[in-house]
Formats: C-alpha cells, structure tokens, sequence
C-alpha cells in the first residue's frame, strides 16, 4: 500500500515568499484533481497536508481510503520554525493541534496523549528559515518520524535525512511536498501487504515501511514555479503585468537551490557527526565480556 504524506492543494494558503504572498497562493491544485492524480500514479490511500488547514479535505472525505492530515507550520523553543506533518486525527483535534502550535512543548504533550503519528519534515532544509543546534535535540528525543524522501528536496538532502534518521532510528516517511500538480505522487510511503490505513500505519511504526519515487531538482523547481505563476495569472488576471519578470525565474530558482543544498550540507555535518560520536561512544562504553567468554 502507497500513501504520497506530503502533498499540498489550494488551502494551503498563501505563499510565504515575502511580498509575494500578497497576491500569491502556494499551491492553485484543486484538491478532487490530486485525489485523483494519486490515484492514476499508483497510490491507494490519500491524504492531503496543506499548511495549518484542512480545509481541502472537505471534498475527499466522502472516500474510504482517504483520512486527515495537515503540515503545521511550528515555532521551536529556539524561537525558529519548523514544519511538522500530523496524520490520521479527527476534525475536532485540528483546532487543538492549532492552538497549540507556537508551544512546542504542549503541542508535544497532546500529540503524545492523543498517540497521533507526526514527522518533522524536510529536517535539512532552509524552507522554513534558519535552524539552531537544540531544534535537533527536540527532534530526536521527540520526534518518532524524519521525512526521508521528499521529491522537491536534492538527493544528497534526502540522503542525509536518512542517513540521520537511521542513526537515530527513526521511522522512514516519503512524500512529494506538490504545491503544483505536475509533482503529485511522485514521491511516497510504502508499507508491503498492508491492506487499509491502520494496517499501513501499524506497518510504519513497526518498522517495516519504505519510502520511494523522484528526487528534486533545478528544472523540477522551476517548471513548477511557472505552473504557479500561470495558475496566479488565471485567478487574478491582474498579475499578467507581472509576466516579464518570468524571464527571472531560473535564477532565483537555481539560487534557491545552491542556498538549499549549502544549508542541508552544512547543518548535516554538524548533526550527522555528532550523532555517530555519541553512537561510537555508546558502543565503546558497552560492558566488553571476559576473555574466555568470547571463546
């Protein structure tokens, strides 16, 4: 059974680019044409993550394979953001997992009593702004999930993330993170003979899980900017005067990416070194057997 976990639609608001987002959606897709473009590209269950919203799920619920989730977008204790998937609750725990998203610790607490299955997404990825060395702390004592596969993020990222989320065995989740509805489905979640959700989210918390599909690039990025734009354009016929500033589009994707991958490889290192001394010293403090027990 697949399932995409990170796949966006019209209600995931805004876009958070500054001054952009003032006319600017994140995503135009229409949430019954993801549903059924995940479909045609082999998922069997389905869900939607828009940002702090649930909005678009009001049209899929009608569907038995289809079940509630959202990206919230999270304020750390160190004072940064972080974007965490939530999946599988009930429509009534939406306005608690809202309120409780700029207190970590609450948030926390109510995820864990409520036994509801969350990841920290795209966890070496500037996205959602800088990063600060005790975020990773609450991930790994917190978190029972990392994004591993994400279809928007470079290779050497994704590798990274599951290179971090073996060393702190983690489970493993995959998703496109689509905002334009040529990206839909092309990265997922998969948990071999699972035969409905449960028996899918049983799976991953199992161990049992694996993620698949396209890795990000400069062209992918760019080709989706461009969907966007045009999208923007058919909604608000205004911003067609701001079609000669297209012709910028490629550089300021392909510097978002150099910023991306400088970001990911240099929190990476600090995170994934530290991690395998303090596995190498965990292992060296192990009580060794005596010389004739080995024999």
């Amino acid at each position: 059974m697949k399932c995409d976990l990170h796949v966006h639609s019209y209600f995931s608001g805004p876009c958070t680019t500054p001054f952009v987002g003032r006319f600017c959606r994140e995503s135009y897709s229409d949430p019954e044409q993801v549903y059924s473009l995940l479909g045609r590209r082999g998922m069997n269950l389905f869900t939607l993550t828009d940002h702090d919203s649930i909005e678009g799920s009001e049209k899929l619920r009608r569907h038995p394979d289809f079940f509630l989730s959202e990206e919230l977008t999270c304020r750390m204790p160190s004072g940064t953001e972080v974007h965490i998937g939530v999946y599988d609750f009930h429509e009534r725990q939406h306005a608690q997992l809202q309120q409780r998203r700029n207190d970590l610790v609450a948030l926390l607490m109510y995820l864990t009593e409520r036994r509801l299955f969350f990841s920290v997404n795209h966890i070496f990825s500037s996205v959602t702004g800088r990063r600060e060395r005790e975020d990773f702390a609450w991930f790994e004592e917190y978190f029972p999930a990392v994004e591993t596969h994400n279809s928007h993020m470079l290779q050497s990222t994704n590798a990274h993330a599951a290179t971090l989320a073996r060393q702190w065995d983690k489970i493993a989740i995959g998703g496109s993170d689509a905002h334009a509805l040529a990206s839909v489905g092309t990265a997922f979640t998969e948990v071999p003979g699972a035969r409905d959700k449960e028996e899918f989210f049983a799976g991953l918390k199992a161990g049992i899980g694996r993620v698949g599909g396209e890795y990000g690039s400069f062209a992918r990025l760019t080709r989706d900017v461009f969907l966007i734009a045009f999208e923007m354009m058919r909604e608000k016929s205004w911003t067609t005067l701001l079609s000669p500033l297209a012709v910028l589009v490629p550089a300021v994707t392909y510097l978002n990416y150099r910023a991306d991958h400088s970001f990911g490889r240099l929190w990476a290192a600090q995170v994934l070194q530290q991690a395998e001394s303090r596995k190498r010293s965990r292992w060296i403090a192990m009580p060794r057997p005596a010389a004739e027990e080995w024999v």
